[in-house]
């Protein structure tokens, strides 16, 4: 039988990039997308030093041509697509009452619509065949409503929505959907996303506290490689999930989210002190953000 095709999109950098190395080590064809193939050097070195190689299509997930032209690449190359992780993503932070709806849409068009349009582009195949598996990547921040980053959180808990879905749709053909949901992981995108806008200047705490909570994952951060090997999991076996939480804090706030009363929840919010915010939050989460 030959190797499974996969295809990780936003490789070049984090997750994708572990998860192209990774999947390409278990004897995986694999192409990564990446925006510019010139700016993917660390990719290759790293493959290199790992042993392995990744083969490189240029496709923007935001520009649906870009994601038509690149998947035609893709089948005409290498014949099919076993195997789809869309990873490609980026942050976005603002309270909702700041948040413009085009910077909703702008991280949705990445975050979520980029997953769809690549979904759209393998399933006919997939469908034809039989058999494949599409990974989504959403967050913890899918599984609650993480403060101060409403475009990111709507985009992410929609993701979860329509992976929920999708799931549903194609099992009949054979095809399985995995949604993985990392807490904080080292990587880029924490670097790229330091904005508070505040406007109003009435949401120094909440972002503060938004903030607070990355610092402490960034200092307790799980390597992107941790989550690569639960993605080759799920695409490898036998006894598949439909979601699989990794890294710093995601199955603790995951699950003490499921567990809480919706009073308790707002009540996190409404605490005026950031010692008594710090301390709940641990007391329902098991999650130690103290500096």
């Amino acid at each position: 039988m030959s190797a499974p095709v996969s295809v990780v999109t936003g490789a070049n950098s984090g997750i994708g990039r572990a998860t192209a190395i990774r999947l390409a080590a278990a004897g995986h064809v694999v192409v990564g997308t990446v925006r510019s193939i010139p700016k993917a050097d660390k990719l290759l070195s790293m493959a290199e030093a790992a042993g392995v190689g990744i083969e490189l299509v240029e496709l923007d997930v935001a520009d649906g041509d870009s994601v038509r032209s690149g998947f035609a690449e893709i089948i005409d190359r290498f014949g099919r697509v076993d195997h789809l992780v869309n990873n490609a993503g980026v942050g976005g932070n603002g309270v909702v009452e700041e948040t413009s709806p085009k910077q909703f849409l702008d991280v949705m068009n990445v975050d979520l619509c980029g997953a769809v349009r690549c979904a759209q582009a393998v399933l006919p195949q997939m469908r034809e065949r039989g058999a494949g598996t599409i990974v989504n990547i959403t967050s913890v921040a899918g599984c609650f409503g993480a403060m101060a980053q409403a475009p990111y959180v709507a985009s992410k808990w929609a993701l979860e929505g329509v992976s929920e879905e999708l799931a549903l749709e194609v099992a009949p053909f054979g095809i399985r959907v995995a949604i993985i949901e990392p807490g904080v992981t080292k990587s880029a995108i924490f670097a790229k996303n330091n904005d508070a806008p505040n406007e109003s200047g009435a949401y120094d705490a909440q972002y503060r506290r938004m903030f607070g909570f990355y610092a402490a994952g960034i200092r307790q951060a799980t390597p992107a490689e941790e989550v690569a090997e639960v993605i080759l999991h799920a695409i490898e076996t036998d006894s598949p999930q439909l979601r699989y939480s990794v890294s710093w804090a995601a199955s603790e706030i995951i699950e003490g989210r499921g567990r809480m009363a919706e009073g308790d929840w707002v009540a996190l919010g409404a605490l005026d002190s950031d010692d008594a915010y710090v301390a709940r939050f641990n007391e329902l989460f098991g999650v130690d953000l103290s500096s």
